[in-house]
This record gives C-alpha cells, structure tokens and sequence, in this order.
C-alpha cells in the first residue's frame, strides 16, 4: 500500500493531466501538446478523427524515415577537402644522398671473390654454352650453388617442358645432375631459379622473362646472404666514407661540408648522408626562394670501384623528406645521373588528415600493434616503417631469423643459408608472393594523420662542359687528393641544385563533411516542415512517456500484491473460523487441565488440523467498514500533494 501510495505521489508530481489510465493520459497529451494534428484527433468528428489520425501517422512516418536518412549520413563520417595557399618562410627540407653502389668494390672483393666467378662462369654458360664446355673443369665453389641455382627451361615443346642444369655436368650436388642433359643452345630457353627445400624433396621454380633480371636478383640473394654475416661496422667501413662522396657543399651563402651530414647505414646503398635533419643540429631555414639560397653539392660517387654484378646502375640517390623522419630512398628517392648538373625546384604540400572515426590515421603510431623496428633512429612514424617492421615480424615468426634489408629485434639473427638453410624457400620466396601477408600488414598498418610533401621540378644538363672540365677537374681532384693529376672523371663527377621555388604552400586539409550543426538543423527542419514541431514538443513527447512508465509501474504493483493476496487465500480449504468458535472452542467451565483427551468432535477440523490458540478477542462492533486498495480519500489525497 506504501508503495502505491509513494507511486502515485510521483506521477503527480510528473504529471499535470488527470487520470492514472492510459486513455486518460493520451487524451490529456492531445489536448496540450503543441504539436499539430493530434488536437484534431480529439477535437473533431468521426470521419475528421479517421483522416487526421491516417495524415498524423503518415507524417510521423516520413518524420522517422528522414531522421534515419540523416543519421545514417552523420554517422558515416564522411570528410570534405579544403586546399588552401599560404605564403611564409619554410624550414629548408632535409635532403639524403646515397651512392647507388653500396660497396666499394675493392674493400668487398674478398668477400664476393667465389660468387663473381660462379657468376662469370655462369654467364659463360648461358651466353656461350659450347665454347663454356672446355672451361668446365675450372675449380668452382658450388656451396653456394647448391641452395638457390638457376637452370634453364626449354619450352619449344610447351607439353613436355625440360630443365637444363647450368652446371649438372660439373658437379655432383643437384639432385638431376646424373640426368641433366648437356647444353648446347640456350636460345628457346627461360632462365629460372630453382627453389627446394634443405632435404631436397620440394622444389618450386621462379620464372624470369629475361635472363638479365635472373642472374641479377640470384647475385642480390647470394650476397644478401653473404653480407648478412659480416658485422655492421665493418660493413659501414667497405662503403663510401663522406669525405670521398662529397667533393664540395655550399648552403646558400654559407660553405659546408661533409662535417654538416649525418651518417646512416642503409643495406640497399650502404653509407648515406643527411643534411639537415635535425636530430642534433639546429633545423635550417630557406632566407628566400630562388636557386642561389638553396643547397649546392659536388659528388665524386667513384663509379670505376662499383662492385659489377651488385650494381648495375651509376649515379647518386637522393630524396627530400621532413626533419626527425626515416629516409626510405629506395621508394621514395630518384637519381641524378653522373657528368650532369640537376636542378630541382622544389614545392610544398601539407596533408592534414582527420582521425578517428574520420578515419584509421594516427598521429604518431602509439595506437598501431605493429612494433616499430625504425625507433632506434628517433624518427616519427611512417606508414613505410611500419609496413617494413610487419614484413620482419612476419619473417621472424615464420623463419626464426630477420631479413638483411631491414632492422633487426634485439636478441635475433639475420637470415643466412648456414644457419637457415630453407629461409629462401619457405619463408623468404613464400611472405614476398603471400596475398594474405600483405593484407594483413595493410590492414594493421595507418597512415599519419599529419604530412608534408615535397614536389619536385627536375632539370638536367651536362656538367662540366667540354671546355671547362679540364681545370675544374684539376681544382677538385686537387683539393681531395692533393696532387696535381687529374684523379676525378666526368663518369664519377654529380652536381645538384636544390631549392624552393617559391614560398607558397599548399594545405590539404579535411573537415566534417557533416557535423553535429547540420545534423540538429537538419533533423529539426524536417520535423518543423512535417508535422510543425520543435524542441519543446519532443520534451512533451518525453513526458508523456516518462508518465507511461510511471503507469505501467503502478499497475504492475498492484498486480503483484494481488497476486500474492490470492496466494494467501489458497492455503486453506474452507473458510477461515470466526472469532465466536475459537472462544468457544477454548472455554474451560471446570478449570480442569488443557491436557485432557479431546473427543473426535470438541476441538478440531474437519480433517484433523488443531485450533489455533485465541488471544484477546476483539471488540464486538455492528460492522467493519472496508475500503478499496485503489481508491484515496481525497482529503489525504490533497495533503500528499
């Protein structure tokens, strides 16, 4: 009854329309709501009611249906792009160079000695297969041979295909050596590489179209291979020292040298150089645009002690990147070819990206799960860094060893055929052609919310001309080598020019397509043109909602404590004794002791219970007044008010 009583008092204090029935508060709502078409509902007659009750629920319906269209839309986050121009003083970009030779050759001749005359003799076979045949004797180190060999395939019988061994008449280690047929024209033939396993019981071929790209990528393994076991500071003394690559530098009006660069070691191109990246040295700033305030270099990439079959391409790599971030020159370089002067006029454009829930961006890669092996340069994230970090992840799990070309977890070893006889074939060979290994990297892997780009305008001409070369040869040979003989060549020699060609940047920047603004305008302009609504009518829409609750509560009250009520009357068969026979039941007219035997018919029911003891019986009155659990008197009514 409290409780009721407690509910009640609630919902009139919800509440200022009459009646605790649902009919009563829908009429109540249509007669004070502001909204348009449920007053006409009540107000009018039959066939009114019928037609503004079908025309109010069918605008509700376009009301909900538009609301849904215009969430949906908010919630799919789109973006708008803005491009906008500014103009201001910039930060002069950092610029990496590399030689494209990683290697001097004389300082790694040692190393490769038994691999260039497998691959001389290899190329023997290939270009000349008879007159090879009386060199065959030649001693050869076929260990290396063993792993990855190549062979040829003859397809001029497309159904029946043969595989010619290149060496299987010299040596005894290929498992088809005791059948490989002689060759004797490799014109028709495809050079292949051959892929087994250690054991040699699964063997899978990598065709080539060409056997320049065969014999070129098979030299890249075996020396992959080779150089993955020497120490890092010793592979860093075998490349080009800063002091022989950088003959002269010039920083607008200031003179530089190899002292202003900061030294990396980069697998694919050996010792590079920084200028300008801000890790130590104050960042640079551009005073104006123009050619003779940007950054002047003379390079001597020593073309004449290239390793031969490493590198097939003479000229320098460069690339222009953000300070404090990871030069990835083999991606995002481009060359510039030796005895020739290149200009490059550079531009600028900012990317701003917007993160989450626009997009999967990150600001700077704390929320990727994928391990940046690049952090111990203290560079900022990239989408490359973590792209090459997936990809040595992948060969670490699958292969228990990492991959020469990117940085290594601390505790683990590079990929060599001694230690890791079958890394080629299954593991190497297998995550390169792997769909899923990409997607997976893809997938895990975000671009950074924040960019900057620089576009270049490249220009070339040749340098020194013909008759100039002459004395500025003998000035530059002459500063680095201090001699009076001419020591530098126009094949070796590479001068660049880089410098803004102007102050205007561009900014890409993405905004909300659709905000929080559009969306509560656009939301109450459909139902303002609908059905004639505002803020106010969806408060009174929540109340009388807030009032059903309050209803529905009240009735499921007292349903349940009539409920247990009727539980209550259930317990006894027939009606409950008065009070008349529980005294009369217990009268003692002798006093004599309650624990006399009772007969079968002074003291009980019918089916044996015993009578209960009577206390104080209660006052005899004419009649007892009952009143109804849901009816309250008004005057109490009015006081709980």
């Amino acid at each position: 009854m409290q409780v009721k009583k407690y509910l009640l008092k609630c919902l009139h204090r919800l509440q200022k329309g009459p009646g605790y029935t649902y009919k009563e508060l829908l009429v109540w709502y249509c007669n004070n709501t502001n909204t348009h078409g449920p007053k006409r509902i009540i107000c009018e007659g039959p066939k009114k009611k019928a037609m503004w009750f079908v025309l109010t629920l069918l605008f509700t319906s376009l009301v909900c249906w538009q609301w849904g269209v215009f969430i949906k839309t908010y919630l799919s986050w789109k973006v708008s792009v803005s491009l906008s121009i500014g103009f201001k003083t910039m930060d002069f970009p950092a610029v990496t160079i590399c030689n494209a030779s990683p290697f001097r050759y004389s300082k790694v001749k040692h190393l490769l000695k038994d691999l260039d005359e497998l691959m001389e003799a290899l190329l023997e076979r290939i270009l000349a297969p008879e007159s090879s045949n009386a060199s065959a004797t030649r001693a050869l180190n076929f260990t290396i041979w063993n792993h990855t060999p190549l062979v040829l395939i003859d397809e001029r019988n497309p159904d029946h295909p043969v595989v010619l061994d290149l060496f299987g008449d010299n040596y005894a280690g290929s498992a088809s050596s005791s059948s490989a047929p002689k060759i004797h024209n490799a014109q028709g033939c495809k050079v292949a590489m051959r892929l087994c396993s250690f054991n040699g019981t699964v063997c899978t071929f990598k065709n080539f179209t060409s056997a320049t790209q065969a014999v070129t990528e098979w030299y890249v393994l075996q020396a992959t291979n080779i150089f993955s076991q020497v120490p890092r500071k010793e592979l860093i003394t075998m490349g080009y020292p800063g002091k022989q690559l950088i003959l002269a530098c010039l920083f607008g009006a200031e003179p530089c040298s190899y002292r202003n660069f900061t030294s990396i070691f980069y697998p694919e191109y050996g010792n590079c150089y920084i200028f300008n990246w801000g890790m130590t040295d104050k960042i640079l700033p551009s005073a104006n645009p123009g050619a003779e305030f940007g950054l002047k270099l003379i390079l001597d990439i020593g073309q004449e002690d290239y390793v031969p079959f490493l590198t097939s391409t003479a000229g320098a790599r460069l690339m222009l990147h953000e300070q404090k971030s990871y030069p990835f020159i083999k991606d995002e370089g481009i060359y510039a070819m030796a005895g020739t002067e290149t200009s490059i006029g550079v531009l600028v454009d900012k990317l701003e990206r917007k993160g989450r829930p626009y997009s999967q961006c990150t600001m700077n890669g704390s929320d990727v799960p994928i391990r940046n092996l690049y952090s111990d340069h203290n560079t900022t994230y990239s989408i490359q860094a973590c792209l090459r970090s997936c990809f040595q992840d992948h060969m670490i799990q699958n292969c228990s060893c990492g991959h020469y070309l990117y940085p290594l977890p601390h505790g683990e070893k590079y990929c060599n055929n001694q230690d890791f006889p079958d890394w080629v074939h299954y593991c190497y060979s297998a995550l390169r052609m792997s769909v899923k290994q990409r997607e997976v990297c893809i997938s895990n892997c975000r671009e950074s919310c924040n960019d900057t780009k620089y576009k270049m305008t490249i220009s070339m001409a040749q340098w020194p001309s013909d008759s100039s070369e002459d004395w500025i040869f003998y000035i530059l040979s002459n500063e680095r080598d201090q001699t009076d003989n001419i020591t530098i060549s126009r094949k070796g020699v590479v001068k660049l020019n880089i410098y803004f060609q102007e102050f205007n940047y561009r900014t890409i920047q993405e905004s909300p397509a659709n905000n929080i603004v559009w969306l509560l305008s656009s939301l109450g302009g459909q139902f303002g043109f609908w059905m004639g609504g505002s803020v106010l009518c969806l408060i009174e829409f929540g109340e009388i909602i807030i009032d059903f609750v309050w209803i529905t509560i009240i009735k499921l009250v007292a349903f349940s404590k009539s409920l247990r009520q009727r539980q209550a009357q259930t317990r006894y068969a027939g009606p409950p004794p008065t009070v008349a026979e529980l005294v009369e039941a217990h009268t003692n007219f002798s006093f004599q002791p309650d624990v006399a035997n009772l007969g079968p018919d002074s003291g009980a029911y019918a089916d044996g219970r015993t009578l209960p003891i009577p206390g104080t019986p209660p006052p005899n009155y004419d009649s007892l007044r009952l009143q109804p659990l849901d009816v309250i008197e008004s005057d109490s009514e009015g006081d709980a008010i």
